[in-house]
């Protein structure tokens, strides 16, 4: 996994990325900015093995159907033989079927639950940043994501 380590103001709220350092008679914590907020809930135990791969396939499932905004010019990699992707599908169709796939699993999540699961999982938003943009009380956003994985592990039958 890749490290990129930053001290960071630390709040009650959690640390704040973009103010490095503590204030004077605060706190400070590193943060490895290049972590995801699905990694870091599974490295401290709150996710368990298959709620993360279930996060996981979701994630990639999301990368590869390119939902994600564009905003600007598209930079993706020329597709070159042999190149030890699978040549029975072309780029168009692996698009469409990881579409597929991510609305398949969001649909089993279902609609409830579904919000947070984008927000943290493809969005990459902290739990406290999820709880406060869907007005929830704290600390209930890791109960319901925990309900939405363990519905996605499901789907992708890794339960």
């Amino acid at each position: 996994m890749k490290r990129e380590l930053v001290e960071c103001e630390l709040t009650d709220e959690g640390p704040v990325r973009g103010r490095t350092g503590a204030r004077k008679g605060g706190r400070s914590v590193t943060v490895n900015v290049a972590e995801s907020p699905l990694a870091w809930l599974h490295a401290r135990g709150h996710l368990s093995d298959v709620q993360f791969a279930a996060g996981e396939a979701l994630c990639r499932d999301w990368e590869r159907a390119q939902l994600a905004p564009v905003v600007t010019m598209r930079w993706d990699a020329v597709r070159i033989r042999g190149s030890g992707q699978d040549q029975s599908l072309s780029s168009a169709e692996r698009q469409l079927a990881a579409r597929a796939r991510f609305d398949g699993a969001v649909a089993a999540a279902g609609p409830g639950l579904s919000d947070i699961l984008w927000r943290v999982v493809c969005a990459g938003e902290t739990l406290p940043s999820a709880e406060r943009a869907m007005a929830w009380p704290v600390r209930s956003g890791k109960l319901v994501l925990r309900l939405a994985l363990d519905r996605v592990a499901g789907f992708y039958r890794l339960a």
